[in-house]
């Protein structure tokens, strides 16, 4: 292999490396998020003492009385009007009742609807399935929470665990062709209430939420500025590929008017912060999927938290967020918002307008525009046409090497020059042997590339300026929504790896698994150095790191990619093949004798200066004037 090829691949591993590096986790961070989850614990493990939790997947709809049932079984007797009272102060009307569910939906998702809680319980995407063919629920269950937390009548009230009253007698709506509307009041003595309101309209993947306090300024301190929502949920496994999947679990939010971060994600498995600046969202996201509740207004101070789950069989992480809304104590008030529940669809984010797809990891800076702007848009158009993605990526990857093929011819013909002129840079060598004489050596060496006409770093600029794309190819695959369950051969699923052997043990970095594009990529990449390298004359292929780059980088590739989207190993493995084709019939045109006789008359042309050169000329001439004035002066 050539001096450039392999400074551009160990400018790759440098970067892997350094990332791998820099977004470890310190001992100081691995202390706090052990005193996070053992606080986490805890406050669990008292919740776990005071709600019950449901053990289905659906859960059934109470039986009659099952409240009270609850609490005899807990307290031996039922509880009083006048205990409830004591517990609960003006929503005791509200703390007995039977969990029932109010069913919204469309032709894209199917929301159920909690009583108990007023709380979207369980939310199912229609046109999508998991991994292993079930419905792709996003989340179910009592063990997800979704209310207010605040004092009122000097009593904690925590609105996740008290019964809402549905107003209207159905239990089942259908937004096919027009908006269907659910209402349901959380009561707290007469003609106070708090009202949720969830409106769905046709085809779409927002459901409109809108809060209604009336009369609860006799009820809620009027010192309140603000209540604190908590919204949290335990992230069921959608995805096959398990380390892909944990690690682009996290929860995302928006700046109000400014820019969107995650938390946590590749950087870390457990994470919190405290966001003290208003936000416009927060989403709990899944890499293919998210919940997003995004305020009309803004959110004020707010917690989110991102950590991990024990049983990682069914769910991924626990994702939670307390969510400042602001509040004004008033007769009426409303807090009106939305959900987002849908894929992390590029396209089917964007035409929101709320810079949902930012939540889509495009990579950084340079990196992302390409993606945004470049390799996006070309996807799409040839998924317009096309509906085999095994095909679309060839002709993405060949559209993207014939666009940057003059870089690689220039890359090869520089390398040619060199080549040509290796036999003169080796009399220089033996001109000038000690290391005192290094800086001569090196002047005559700059004197023969100038008077030949050659660029010593003409071929590895070219390189550097594909490294954009290289890298915006590998954060594009594995989050592109479009592979999401796409076959391709004997690969199932081009987002996921492309598993053909099952292994009975598990290889550390490697995985338990042998992945088949990933193994064509290698090999692939051992034939090209090869090729590459035989184009090089002895001193030139640094024979110190030949090993290196002909064995040691395809099989580090080989363990990196095995877990990673086979349809970016796919891609690789073309770009592989046509770049050896590239090689090929560059290699049958540039004639290195002719190329030679080139810059031999070179050196026989009188070298022009550059004009930088000119005034730097110009400029000695004159310092050097001055400097015989000054002495004749001074005489």
């Amino acid at each position: 292999m050539d001096k450039n090829s392999i400074i551009g691949l160990l400018i790759i591993a440098l970067i892997l490396v350094v990332y791998g590096i820099v977004n470890r986790p310190s001992e100081e961070e691995r202390q706090r998020m052990q005193r996070v989850r053992d606080s986490l614990e805890r406050v669990e493990q008292m919740q776990q003492d005071t709600q019950v939790t449901d053990k289905q997947q659906e859960a059934e709809q109470p039986q009659p009385q099952q409240a009270q049932t609850q609490e005899k079984a807990q307290t031996g007797r039922d509880t009083t009007e006048s205990e409830l009272r004591d517990m609960y102060g003006p929503f005791a009307v509200s703390a007995k009742g039977e969990k029932e569910f109010v069913v919204l939906e469309n032709e894209l998702m199917k929301t159920k609807i909690s009583t108990k809680g007023g709380k979207p319980y369980s939310v199912e995407l229609k046109k999508y399935e998991t991994y292993d063919g079930r419905p792709l629920v996003m989340f179910s269950g009592d063990h997800n929470t979704f209310g207010f937390n605040f004092f009122a009548n000097k009593r904690q009230i925590a609105t996740n665990n008290l019964y809402y009253e549905v107003v209207g007698d159905q239990d089942s709506l259908y937004a096919g062709a027009s908006e269907q509307t659910v209402r349901l009041r959380l009561h707290a003595g007469q003609d106070r209430y708090i009202e949720y309101v969830y409106t769905l309209a046709p085809n779409t993947h927002i459901m409109d939420f809108n809060i209604r306090f009336h009369g609860m300024n006799e009820v809620i301190p009027n010192n309140y500025t603000e209540l604190d929502l908590q919204w949290d949920i335990r992230s069921p496994r959608l995805e096959k590929s398990e380390d892909n999947r944990r690690n682009t679990t996290t929860v995302g939010y928006k700046f109000y008017q400014d820019e969107v971060n995650t938390l946590g994600g590749m950087t870390s498995d457990e994470e919190e912060e405290e966001l003290q600046n208003r936000l416009k969202w927060i989403a709990f996201k899944q890499k293919f999927f998210s919940s997003i509740l995004v305020s009309d207004g803004y959110f004020t101070n707010s917690r989110v938290e991102v950590r991990n789950e024990e049983d990682s069989e069914k769910y991924q992480k626990y994702l939670a967020a307390e969510i400042g809304v602001p509040y004004e104590s008033k007769d009426q008030y409303e807090a009106p918002m939305s959900f987002y529940f849908g894929p992390n669809h590029y396209n089917t984010m964007k035409q929101y307008d709320q810079e949902f797809e930012s939540l889509i990891p495009l990579g950084w800076a340079v990196f992302k525009w390409v993606n945004k702007y470049t390799i996006i848009p070309i996807f799409n158009w040839l998924d317009n046409s096309i509906a085999n993605y095994g095909i679309i990526i060839l002709l993405l990857t060949l559209i993207i090497k014939a666009v940057l093929f003059p870089l690689t011819y220039k890359s090869y013909l520089s390398q040619a020059k060199m080549r040509v002129l290796k036999p003169e840079i080796d009399e220089l060598n033996k001109k000038y042997p000690k290391k005192e004489d290094s800086m001569k050596k090196q002047r005559a060496q700059m004197d023969l590339y100038k008077k030949a006409g050659v660029n010593p770093m003409g071929g590895c600029l070219p390189m550097l300026l594909q490294l954009p794309i290289l890298i915006a190819m590998v954060q594009f695959f594995p989050a592109s929504f479009e592979l999401r369950q796409e076959g391709f051969l004997w690969a199932d699923d081009l987002s996921s790896y492309d598993s053909i052997l099952e292994l009975p043990f598990s290889i550390p970095f490697y995985g338990d698994h042998v992945s088949l594009f990933t193994l064509m990529m290698a090999v692939t990449l051992i034939f090209t150095t090869k090729i590459n390298s035989s184009q090089m004359s002895g001193s030139q292929q640094m024979p110190g790191m030949k090993f290196f780059t002909t064995y040691f980088m395809p099989v580090m590739l080989l363990f990196i990619f095995n877990s990673f989207a086979s349809g970016l190993s796919y891609y690789f493995f073309l770009s592989n093949i046509i770049t050896l084709g590239q090689t090929l019939i560059i290699r049958n045109f540039v004639d290195d004798e002719e190329i030679h006789r080139k810059l031999k008359e070179n050196k026989k042309k009188p070298q022009k200066k550059s004009k930088m050169q000119q005034r730097l000329e110009e400029a000695q001439q004159k310092q050097a004037q001055k400097k015989k004035g000054y002495q004749a002066k001074k005489k």
